[in-house]
Formats: structure tokens, C-alpha cells, sequence
């Protein structure tokens, strides 16, 4: 045994009596195996504490977005089959440039315009095949002379600013009818369309979306003229805005940090253990990183959280072995002896609970949207790595460190009998009375009627956006103003579905293709939620009426080939995007209002029972491309996805549970207060109008894994006493005055650490903030009260039960150790003592 200390806090850690020689042969093997080669498991520690950290700080921050879609969804194999046909589909950018002073007629505006498209054009992951604007050559017009068609790009060849150039592209703009599409509404702004190669054609790899963001926004601050304003919306552009975002990140994360030092801290007056606590939960996270980094994963705008939870979840079982180790020296334990008694009582129920973590991270696995799996491998990952930093690393150190004198007397004078009428042992009385008949059943009354209450309100909870705009950012963001912009002046919007026609090779031009692309498109039109369509069918129509001076009476489709495929030749040249080359491939275009989970799912309905009755051999109507067609597909699968990933949760946790309490009772007094408050969580969510979806939809899983850690800790101390003769009051008292203080400690710990995201820019983080806060709190209130609520029903001895429940007086504090208290309890998976 180490050799006594001499200092203050030594001396204060002596008992009255001597101290007897602790037996290191003592405990189970993995005990002996940590705690007789402390140094060896210290040094291997730091060690790769240090190795992760260089890898840590290569670690990339980027998104993808083929990463961002569910890949195996038949939606979205059906747009990456037929990607190399729809270019203008896939990830694009869409640039408006305003003109705050007047029209786009202007020598000025569209001088700036042509800079802006000339260093757009050369930007490194610009498709510069389908880049269109007004000064790129592929915008042209068609009309209709005695002589045939005449064409011609839309800005007038030799253009030099004058007043005849101005009105020959004023005249070129309205024949090309571009209005509303490339040009506003208005004519105060016009369009640049810019589709993006999936990699960086230079060094092969996925483009990095925040320097794409910031080259493209340099190059508007610098070719910028007074009284020109740019707009610009696409996923590049949403995921460089997040991506900047995330740089104030790093400043909650600090502020989460302080005030998890400032409890832990205010708690035990002991700077050291609190400095441990941290460090090895900062170990954690560094760990983390640096294994994502060796796997070749970036961290995203989702799972940049992951390190958030993975320290907040490091410190709450940090605390709970500061705590032990602390109250074992103040009862006259020597350091050392007091981090093996700590070690032996909690080590299973917090190898327990972290597993819990594991399985609420692991089992997101199941959602098909490669960024929530590479969040739940993340997450899983650092939640693993936390048994041995906090379960086997911090006793270890504590071992060698103990605690201060200020710790050591602030614990015993929390277990002196003088001081039962602190504001604090109040508290514990209060939620000691809920083990008592009387308010157990007040516990259980009132739980059933929050249950009722939020199942009704949960029942219309919906799946997808509820908002416009980009629901990741916030309101008032630029972006989604900018995004607000384009949808008011532009008859085209910025949510875009689109059905794929697929026919043999010349299929797309013929009649009996056109004609039923034309009956879907009446049909989609008459759907609420849709502002415009456009396909090769619509565009015909006005190319064959051109064809005859422009006569209504032509506006159709006509049954003559040679009418069609003339008309159809001036599409593909005016239009290519709405066909391929070999015309296998034609897009139906539908402009929604908004992208809300119920205007999707709208149009899904119309297509597929449109495709049920109308599809051939040689004709099929798929679903689905365009912003909104893959965001269709992703709400299709969070809403698969969502009750089956609860039930593995409460599966796997339930598994778990019994595995330590080797008694279903126990686990259904485990599980009852994370059901209600799941169950709350989506009434909060319902009224706070967030939908389900992949930003949201990790939440409930991590709650209910996270949440368990509460039961486990409180159970593991209440039923070892109680399998030690204790009564139910009496075992858990000792379990709130052991660990019950620490989950409260940890549950407002935890809860004012993440509720600081509620100020984050990126909305999706706003919205897990509030959901996890309430989580954490909710968690633990239910679990303080509903705990020894249930447990008077479920888990009294038979003794205990053949008495009168009647409130008995409060019994004598929990004794002192070196009595007959179970300071050296090795067993906490036991019965519930029947």
C-alpha cells in the first residue's frame, strides 16, 4: 500500500482508527488487472492520448452530398442510374444577381453580370457543359419566319453596351421566354445557373464546400458594384454556410466545459478531482477524433455534435466516481482503497449504462442517409472509448491524487444527522417520500395522465420540413433570405421535383411518350402545393404552334411525326436539360411552393398512381430528382426508420438492464420513466413545430441511451441494499444520498451544457438543444421519482410488503462505513431481494 500522505488533506483523510492494511488480492480480476499496474495503465493513456491528438488535428470538416441522401432508396437509385442525363438536376448552385437601382438593362449591371459568370465559369468544380446565363451561349432564342426557324444566343453577338444592343436583348429575352426563369419577374435580376462535379477535378477528391463557398463569395465582394446585390442558393452554398456556422461551435463547447467545472466544482470544493474529471473526458473526445480521423471521416455539420455529447456523457459518469471515492475517504478510507471500493460498486453499472450509449448511437445505423451513420459510428466510438477513460483511467488517478480536505469535509457533513435540515436534504426527503405508498401512487397517477397527454399531442407529430427555406439554418439566415427572394421574383423555385420518363432509345419524342408526360403534367398542376411545370410535352406545344405563325389552334401535340420531331429538334437546342442525347432519358420538372413533408408526399401519391395506371414496356414513369424528390425519398425513409429504431433502443437497453438486475421488475422500473419521457419529448416537438427528420431524428434514440445511465446508477445502489436487508425507503435513501445527488448534479450539468446550442446559427442544432435539455431533465425527474415509485409496487421484499404501508418516520442516515454497511459491495447485478 502507498505510503501515508503528510499533508492537509492527508491528515483530514485519516480515519480515528488505524487503518487496516488493504489486501490488493482482493476484488475481481479486472480490478487487480487496473489497479496492481497503475502506472502501466496511466502511461499507456497519456500515450495515446497524444497519438490521437496529432491525428485529431488533421481531422477535416466537410460534408458530401451524395452523403447526404439515402443512397439504396429506390428514388434515389433511379436519379444515380440516370445522373449522366440529368446534370441539371443533381448539385447545383443558382446565382440571382440584383440590380437595386434598376432593370437588368443596364451597360453597368450586365458588365458586372459577365465578370461575375466569366469567374464562375473558371471556378475548380464548376460543370461548365451545363452553366447557363445570359451571357453563356447555350440561353438562345427561337422563333418562327417565312422563311423557318431563326435562333441565336440570347445576348446579341457584338454586344457593346448601346441603346440598340439593349433593345435587341430585351427582344431576344422575351422570344426565348425567359421570363420568370432566367430572368425575375421584374427584370431587376437575372440568373446564373451553376451545376457542380461531385469531385475536385484537380485533386480527385470530393469538393471541399467551404472553400467553394468562400471562393465564390470573394469573387462577389470583388467584382461587386454600388447598387448590385447577388442571391445565391444550393447545397454547396447551404453547406459552406453551415460549415462556417460550426466555428462558433467551439465556443459552446468551451461554455459547456466551464460550466460543467463550475458544478462539478461547487459540488465537491475539490479542484483536482475536478480538473481529472475533465481532462479524461476531454481525453475522450480527443481519443475520438483521432480514431474518425484514422477511419477517413471527415466530421459534417451532424456530427460535429458528437464530441458535445461524448464529453458531456464522460463527465456524468466522471462525477459519479469523484463522488464515491470521495464520501469512501471521508468515511476514513485511504485514497486508494476508497478508488477500488468505487471501482468494485459502480464499475458494472457504468460499463452498463455506457453500452446503453453504444446501442443508442449503433442502432441510428439502421437509417439509410450515410451521415447519421457516420454519426452513429462516431458516436459509438467515443462512447466505447469512455470506459477507459472514465471507468479505468480517472479511479486510477484518483488513486494517486485523492481529494482536498475541503472535499472530504463538505462529504461528511453531508451524512452528519445536524445537518438534515439543509435546503439540500430536504430535497432528498422529498424524493424519499416518493418509496411510500401514499405518493408512489400520486408518482404513478400523475405520470399516466403527462403519458396521456403528450401520446395525444405526439399523434400528430409529421415527418420532414415543416418550414420554408433551408429548415438547417434559421429563419432570418442569409441564405434562406436569399432562398426568400428567388421564390418571390422567379416563377421557378429553388424545390424542385423530378419524375423521370424513361423509354427505349427515341422514346422521349414520340406522341404516345408526349402525350401522357402532358396528362401528368395537367394533373401536377392541379395539385396544391405546386407553382409550374415544365418538360419536353409543355415545351412542344409552343414550338409546334410556331411552327404555324403562331397559331393556337396548333398549341398541341401532333400526332405527325415529322411536325413533332421538328419542334422537338428546337427543345433540345434550346433546352437540352429536358433530354439526353439519345433521347432515352426525359425529366418532368414540378416547381413546389415549399418542400413540407405534406406537399411532397402529395405529389409522390399523384406520380405513383399516376405511373401505376400508365406505365408500359416501353414507357416508365420514376420517381424521383431534383432537391425535392431526394428530400421525398429521405422523409420516406426517416418515417420507416423512426419506430423501428425506438424499438431496437428500448430492446437493446431492456436486454441490457436485465443482464445487470437479473430481474424483468428492474427493468420495467428502468424503462417506464424514459417512455414518458419520450413519449413528451415528441408533444414538445409537435409544439414547437419540428418534424421528424435527419436532423431530429437521433435524438429520442440518444435520450433514451443516455437516460438509462440515471436508472442504473440508482437501481445498482438501492437494490444492493435491499438484497442486504435494507427496506425500500431505507435502500433508497442510501441510493439517493450515494449517486441520487450526482444525477441531479449531472442531469442540470448536462442539460445547461447543451441548451447553449439553442443560440447556435444552424437551426438543427437549435432544435437538438432544446429536445436534449429537455430530455436530460425529464430523464431525471422521472427517474427520482418514478424509480422508488416503482419500485413500492414492483420491487419491495415480501417481508417489507406483509407490513402496513403507512409513512413511516425517517429512519437513521445511511451508516458509516466500516460498520455493517456494504462499503465493499462487489455485487450490483442482484434481485430485488423477494
Amino acid at each position: 500500500m502507498d505510503k501515508p500522505q503528510d499533508s492537509a488533506a492527508a491528515q483530514e483523510q485519516r480515519p480515528s482508527v488505524a487503518q487496516q492494511p488493504f489486501d490488493r488480492r482482493s476484488g475481481g480480476p479486472v480490478e487487480r488487472l487496473i489497479f496492481n499496474h497503475r502506472a502501466f495503465i496511466v502511461v499507456i493513456c497519456i500515450l495515446l492520448t497524444a497519438l490521437f491528438g496529432v491525428r485529431a488535428m488533421r481531422l477535416e470538416v466537410n460534408a458530401n452530398f451524395l452523403n447526404m441522401i439515402p443512397q439504396s432508396h429506390p428514388f434515389v437509385r433511379n436519379y444515380l442510374d440516370n445522373e449522366g442525363s440529368l446534370r441539371s438536376l443533381g448539385n447545383s448552385l443558382r446565382i440571382s444577381v440584383e440590380n437595386t437601382n434598376g432593370t437588368i438593362y443596364d451597360a453597368n449591371y450586365l458588365r458586372t453580370l459577365e465578370k461575375i459568370n466569366d469567374n464562375v465559369f473558371l471556378m475548380r468544380g464548376v460543370d461548365r457543359t451545363w452553366m447557363k446565363s445570359l451571357w453563356t451561349p447555350s440561353v438562345r432564342w427561337t422563333e418562327v419566319t417565312e422563311d423557318g426557324f431563326k435562333g441565336g444566343p440570347v445576348m446579341p453577338e457584338g454586344y457593346d453596351g448601346s441603346v440598340k444592343a439593349m433593345a435587341e436583348l430585351r427582344r431576344n429575352v422575351a422570344r426565348a421566354g425567359l421570363g420568370g426563369s432566367m430572368v425575375a419577374n421584374d427584370e431587376r435580376s437575372s440568373m446564373i445557373f451553376v451545376p457542380l462535379l461531385d469531385k475536385d477535378p484537380v485533386t480527385g477528391q470530393p469538393l471541399n464546400y467551404r472553400e467553394l463557398s468562400h471562393e465564390l463569395q470573394r469573387q462577389i465582394e470583388t467584382l461587386g458594384a454600388p447598387g448590385i446585390k447577388v442571391h445565391v442558393v444550393g447545397f454547396a452554398k447551404l453547406t459552406g454556410d453551415l460549415i462556417d456556422g460550426l466555428d462558433r461551435v467551439i465556443i459552446y463547447f468551451g461554455i459547456s466545459a466551464l460550466i460543467a467545472a463550475l458544478a462539478l466544482y461547487g459540488y465537491t470544493r475539490c479542484a483536482r478531482s475536478t480538473l481529472l474529471v475533465l481532462l479524461c473526458s476531454a481525453a475522450a473526445v480527443t481519443w475520438q477524433l483521432g480514431i474518425v480521423q484514422l477511419l477517413g471521416f471527415p466530421l459534417d455539420p451532424y456530427s460535429i455534435l458528437v464530441p458535445f455529447l461524448v464529453f458531456a456523457i464522460g463527465v456524468s459518469h466522471g462525477a459519479q466516481k469523484m463522488n464515491g471515492i470521495t464520501r469512501d475517504v471521508a468515511r476514513g478510507a485511504h485514497r486508494y482503497a476508497a478508488a477500488r471500493f468505487t471501482f468494485r460498486r459502480l464499475f458494472l453499472a457504468g460499463l452498463t449504462a455506457l453500452l446503453a450509449d453504444v446501442v443508442g448511437f449503433a442502432v441510428l445505423m439502421i437509417i439509410d442517409v450515410p451521415v447519421i451513420r457516420n454519426l452513429a459510428l462516431a458516436a459509438s466510438i467515443g462512447v466505447g472509448v469512455l470506459i477507459f477513460t472514465n471507468l479505468v483511467l480517472l479511479p486510477v488517478l484518483l488513486s494517486y491524487t485523492g481529494v482536498s480536505a475541503s472535499a472530504i469535509r463538505r462529504a461528511r457533513n453531508s451524512e452528519n444527522p445536524g445537518a438534515r435540515r439543509s435546503f439540500a436534504v430536504r430535497g432528498y426527503q422529498a424524493f424519499e417520500r416518493f418509496s411510500t405508498r401514499r405518493w408512489a401512487i400520486s408518482a404513478l397517477l400523475g405520470a399516466l395522465v403527462l403519458f396521456a397527454g403528450g401520446y395525444a399531442v405526439s399523434l400528430h407529430l409529421q415527418v420532414g420540413d415543416l418550414d420554408a427555406g433551408a429548415p438547417e439554418l434559421k429563419a432570418n439566415s442569409r441564405y434562406n433570405l436569399d432562398n426568400a427572394f428567388i421564390n418571390a421574383h422567379y416563377n421557378l423555385s429553388s424545390d424542385v421535383f423530378a419524375v423521370i420518363v424513361k423509354t427505349p432509345p427515341g422514346g422521349i419524342e414520340s406522341f404516345p411518350t408526349l402525350i401522357e408526360m402532358d396528362r401528368l403534367e395537367t394533373q401536377l398542376r392541379n395539385t396544391p402545393g405546386v407553382r409550374g411545370t415544365e418538360s419536353a410535352a409543355s415545351v412542344v406545344r409552343q414550338y409546334v404552334a410556331g411552327s404555324f405563325e403562331g397559331s393556337p389552334k396548333w398549341l398541341s401535340i401532333n400526332r405527325d411525326p415529322f411536325v413533332t420531331g421538328d419542334a422537338f429538334a428546337q427543345v433540345v437546342v434550346a433546352l437540352p436539360e429536358l433530354t439526353n442525347a439519345d433521347r432515352t432519358v426525359g425529366p418532368l420538372l414540378v416547381f413546389l411552393t415549399d418542400h413540407k413533408a405534406e406537399t411532397l408526399a402529395r405529389v409522390v401519391r399523384v406520380v405513383q398512381d399516376f405511373a401505376a395506371g400508365h406505365d408500359t414496356a416501353e414507357r416508365h414513369f420514376m420517381l424521383a430528382a431534383g432537391s425535392a424528390g431526394i428530400e421525398a425519398a429521405t422523409n420516406i425513409v426517416v418515417e420507416q426508420a423512426n419506430r423501428e429504431m425506438l424499438a431496437l433502443v428500448y430492446a437493446s437497453v431492456a436486454i441490457l438492464c436485465f443482464i445487470t438486475f437479473r430481474t424483468w421488475r428492474a427493468v420495467v422500473v428502468a424503462l417506464i420513466p424514459l417512455m414518458l419521457t419520450s413519449v413528451l419529448c415528441e408533444a414538445l416537438m409537435v409544439m414547437l413545430g419540428i418534424g421528424v427528420k435527419v436532423a431530429t431524428l437521433p435524438v429520442i434514440a440518444l435520450g433514451v441511451g443516455i437516460g438509462v445511465d440515471y436508472a442504473l446508477y440508482l437501481l445498482s445502489v438501492q437494490l444492493a441494499r435491499q438484497r442486504a436487508g435494507a427496506t425500500l425507503r431505507e435502500a433508497y435513501r442510501d441510493a439517493l444520498q450515494f449517486t441520487g445527488k450526482v444525477v441531479m448534479l449531472v442531469g442540470f450539468t448536462l442539460a445547461g451544457g447543451v441548451v447553449t446550442w439553442v443560440w447556435s446559427p444552424i437551426k438543427f442544432q437549435a432544435d437538438m438543444g432544446i429536445l436534449l435539455t429537455f430530455m436530460f431533465i425529464w430523464n431525471m425527474i422521472g427517474a427520482l421519482v418514478l424509480i422508488p415509485a416503482l419500485s413500492w409496487f414492483l420491487l419491495r421484499p415480501k417481508t417489507e410488503r406483509l407490513r402496513r404501508d403507512a409513512d413511516p418516520e425517517p429512519a437513521a442516515p445511511m451508516a458509516q462505513p466500516g460498520a455493517k454497511t456494504p462499503a465493499r459491495m462487489t455485487q450490483v447485478s442482484v434481485t430485488s431481494g423477494r
